[in-house]
């Protein structure tokens, strides 16, 4: 797994990992203390909302009622993403090249986005999907990264 970190907006990442790990895990409810940046959130809210929210659920709480069970064409429904699940198992790297190039080849059904969403949208998105964490996945999550 290759990431093009020139594309990615390393300065923008290195920014918000520091912010965040200075300020430190804040209640979810206090979103900004976890060092987001509002335009990113509603950036990545937005974007969520075009593309995700389709498979993922409006508020990442997935669109089937039982994602552990495989459908009739043996794959696993879109997971939740409102920290339920298992996004929170990946680290940021592992986030942005799923995103990027989908589940297809591992015999998933999530599309790949590199083409339609540049890595700055990518990471909007994702840091909507953490803001939706409890405290606690989220400061998992971020022991991980």
């Amino acid at each position: 797994m290759s990431l093009n970190f020139q594309h990615l907006g390393i300065n923008v990442i290195v920014s918000v990992v520091i912010t965040i790990l200075t300020v430190g895990v804040q209640p979810a409810s206090a979103q900004s203390n976890r060092g987001y940046d509002e335009v990113n959130l509603t950036q990545g809210k937005e974007l969520y909302a075009q593309h995700c929210a389709v498979c993922h659920g409006k508020n990442g709480e997935s669109t089937v009622k039982d994602w552990h069970q495989r459908d009739t064409n043996g794959r696993f429904p879109p997971p939740p993403l409102n920290g339920t699940a298992h996004t929170w198992h990946h680290s940021f790297g592992a986030l942005m090249h799923t995103i990027q190039n989908g589940t297809q080849e591992n015999g998933g059904g999530m599309p790949a986005w590199k083409e339609t969403l540049s890595n700055e949208e990518i990471f909007s998105i994702i840091m909507w999907i953490t803001s939706l964490w409890p405290d606690e996945i989220f400061a998992a999550w971020m022991q991980r990264n």
